[in-house]
């Protein structure tokens, strides 16, 4: 259904090494690099991350977040620990979600602005 997703961030040089650790796991890395814009995906760029003057305060009641598809049970973990290491805050260790469904295993962390991300795998064990 969506084509890509863009989001505001203070600086794009402290949000580059979270971005490129936390998805590089996942199978994405970044497509696209200008200044103050970076690309993100596995083939063409579906998330943008562009320097922003407001970028969207960061509101844990807002709902919002953004979802990450994995590969493997493995790839959730290092998303995570990958996260972590570069700036990151933890919002949900990995783990079996079961109230989600019998397969669903995730991560979830915050980016250095405030964004929530998950990270998700179907696979069963």
């Amino acid at each position: 259904m969506l084509d890509h997703v863009s989001i505001g961030v203070r600086d794009t040089n402290i949000s580059k090494p979270f971005y490129d650790a936390a998805l590089k796991p996942l199978g994405y890395s970044c497509l696209s690099q200008s200044p103050d814009t970076l690309g993100y995906g596995a083939q063409v760029a579906a998330l943008w991350v562009n320097g922003a003057a407001r970028p969207v305060p960061p509101d844990e009641k807002s709902g919002l977040h953004f979802c990450f598809a994995a590969p493997t049970r493995a790839s959730v973990d290092a998303f995570h620990a990958g996260a972590m290491r570069a700036g990151g805050s933890d919002n949900g260790a990995p783990g079996l979600r079961a109230d989600y469904g019998e397969n669903y295993y995730a991560a979830f962390v915050i980016d250095p602005d405030g964004y929530r991300l998950e990270a998700y795998c179907s696979a069963a064990g």
